[in-house]
């Protein structure tokens, strides 16, 4: 008798164990449960906050529109106008600044101190044109090339920067726009020091209208700076339409 009552007190704790572990199984599943959909819910919760936040600023960033006083178009920058000049925004045909003393100034100082760093250059650039001689270059480019070949490295007449007296086209020593990867890394890196951004660059053509140009420099003033730093066009850094022709 005394064996079976120990038996049965036997038995008795052991379905108290496995009810007691039992009960510690579904309350330690239930709480991993609460923690999964615990973390669901923050992980969505800072998915939509971070669509949010991109919806947020995305939506302040609005396009400029940029202003005509009947020769140019151009914004109001950090420190004073922008003048601007693409292929949605042309000059007046009578426009004729000449070249622009403090740009001109600026050049000179970025050329000599490209010479001074061993970058064979010629003393001879392209700076400042009338609308007649770029009338007369795309013309050529036209007869030579086709219109379409043409339009995507010459501006139209009254579409170029040159004619705002703002734009420079840097020569090697062999008179050839310049390209010899060296000078034209350290242009691109140095020249927001001296007021130029490179103003067509690589993979941007959709935006500026032009293919690159190693060569092309134009003048901002201390915004350069800002631009370069940027990593965007003129276009994309003032919010201004670019692309193509109308």
């Amino acid at each position: 008798m005394k064996k079976t009552s120990t038996v049965l007190l036997l038995c008795l704790a052991m379905v108290s164990l496995n009810a007691c572990g039992s009960k510690k199984q579904t309350t330690a599943s239930s709480e991993k449960k609460e923690r999964v959909t615990t973390t669901n819910i923050t992980t969505d919760s800072t998915t939509e906050n971070q669509k949010a936040r991109t919806t947020e600023v995305a939506s302040s960033i609005e396009e400029t529109v940029a202003h005509f006083n009947g020769n140019y178009y151009s914004v109001q920058g950090k420190y004073g106008e922008v003048v601007i000049v693409n292929k949605k925004h042309p000059l007046s045909a009578s426009y004729a600044p000449g070249e622009n003393p403090e740009a001109q100034a600026a050049f000179w100082r970025l050329h000599a101190d490209m010479q001074a760093n061993g970058f064979a250059l010629s003393n001879h650039y392209s700076g400042f044109r009338s609308y007649e001689t770029q009338a007369s270059l795309y013309d050529s480019y036209v007869a030579r090339d086709g219109q379409g070949n043409a339009d995507r490295y010459s501006a139209r007449p009254g579409y170029s920067e040159h004619q705002t007296g703002l734009a420079f086209d840097l020569m090697d020593a062999a008179g050839n726009l310049l390209q010899e990867p060296n000078a034209v890394n350290w242009l691109a890196q140095h020249a927001h020091e001296y007021g130029f951004i490179v103003r067509y660059i690589e993979g941007k053509e959709a935006v500026t209208g032009y293919m690159p140009e190693t060569w092309h420099i134009r003048y901002i003033g201390p915004e350069a700076t800002d631009i370069y730093k940027s990593g965007l066009t003129l276009e994309e850094y003032f919010g201004i339409d670019g692309g193509g022709y109308e």
